[in-house]
């Protein structure tokens, strides 16, 4: 199970840098969300293939490696240029994570977001983010990332 909220971000936070990585991302269908990544950081390139169920704060997550092949062949399914993240985890004074995104840079859709994840419900909800997090958007209707899919890649026969 999944527990996390989501914010906007204007700028990466001036915090302790935890982990650093490149990702690519796609949507085999997004109802229910099933999505191919790739993750490059200083360890090397993983890849893997991720089932989400309906729900914003709290949602069912399956996560499962795979190999480069399998990915390669799971983006031709796909048929639409990958979304593109330049990701940043920082640690939080109260020690949560912060894991944010900058989404397709240089886009026209180019973006940031930032998101907490928790060990309860209890615990999302007593959480009080920093000043430097912008508008809470867990529950914000279209702000998911295969919400983003769809208004970006749909429409488009790349």
């Amino acid at each position: 199970m999944e527990i996390e909220r989501k914010f906007l971000l204007e700028e990466f936070p001036d915090l302790p840098l935890v982990e650093e990585s490149e990702m690519c991302q796609g949507y085999l269908c997004t109802e229910p969300t099933v999505r191919i990544r790739s993750r490059k950081n200083a360890s090397g390139t993983s890849y893997e293939l991720c089932f989400k169920g309906k729900g914003t704060l709290v949602r069912q997550e399956i996560e499962l490696p795979i190999t480069e092949e399998v990915f390669c062949e799971l983006e031709e399914l796909v048929g639409k240029p990958l979304i593109r993240k330049v990701y940043r985890a920082y640690r939080l004074p109260g020690g949560e994570k912060l894991e944010c995104s900058l989404v397709d840079q240089g886009s026209p859709w180019e973006f940031r977001y930032a998101e907490v994840e928790f060990a309860t419900v209890e615990e999302a909800q007593r959480f009080q983010p920093p000043d430097f997090l912008g508008e809470d958007i867990t529950e914000k209707p279209g702000s998911s990332m295969s919400a983003y899919w769809e208004r970006t890649r749909m429409d488009r026969r790349e």
